[in-house]
């Protein structure tokens, strides 16, 4: 993508008038990549965020590079085998959401493993029994797909909010749900990360481990792979 240097934020912040880097957000990390001048140099990017004013997309050029001058225009471009893993990852989270449909008490996006604690009345999860109910939802290949409701229908409908701690951002109107299965039959929740199109591709995947984080609260770690026997 092509994009044009609007302001560079403290010392080797780039801000751009537009951008296909994701800024962390919702437990998942920002993007990496880098971003090319006219003349091919590449210039690093090891974090994409949001300004204080949660308005501004601001992307972290590594230390020590000489930042280009606002105006210029460069080409941006995603590192697209860890967004990829990002995406596929994302969507496993919410597969596990089906498949533990408990309150979320807290959630972390990550390349190689993912967390979800819920807030479990027992301790009958096991990770067998997770891991095949996930599998069986990657195996059907659900479509996965975005759609937009406006904030009093989200007033009116609670229940798609799975989170017992963190509400969706406010502010523009609406809220951008992310649905899985014909209809979003199989999960339908607010959510404003990246994903995958189908669920056939989030792959062989597992839970790792299930650790009681208190009375009533059990952390899953996802990772990729089969079951270790």
């Amino acid at each position: 993508m092509e994009a044009s240097l609007m302001h560079i934020e403290g010392e080797r912040g780039l801000v751009f008038d537009r951008t296909n880097f994701f800024a962390a957000g919702g437990g998942q990390p920002g993007d990496t990549g880098f971003v090319e001048t006219v003349n091919g140099r590449q210039i690093k990017i090891v974090d994409t965020m949001y300004a204080p004013d949660k308005t501004t997309v601001v992307m972290l050029a590594e230390e020590g590079v000489a930042v280009p001058v606002p105006g210029e225009t460069l080409v941006l471009h995603v590192g697209w085998k860890r967004r990829y893993k990002l995406m596929r990852m994302h969507t496993a989270c919410h597969l596990l959401t089906v498949a533990c449909p408990f309150p979320i008490t807290g959630a972390a996006v990550g390349e190689e493993e993912s967390r979800i604690d819920f807030d479990i009345p027992d301790a009958s999860a096991d990770k067998a029994g997770v891991t095949a109910q996930l599998m069986d939802l990657v195996a059907a290949n659900h479509p996965v797909f975005t759609r937009w409701i406006t904030e009093a229908e989200l007033d009116a409908n609670p229940g798609l909010v799975k989170s017992a701690n963190v509400k969706p951002p406010r502010g523009t109107g609406r809220i951008r749900l992310v649905c899985i299965g014909n209809e979003g039959m199989i999960d339908t929740q607010p959510c404003g990360g990246t994903h995958v199109q189908e669920t056939g591709e989030v792959g062989e995947i597992h839970i790792g481990k299930i650790e009681k984080k208190g009375k009533s609260n059990r952390r899953f770690r996802i990772r990729f792979g089969p079951l270790p026997s």
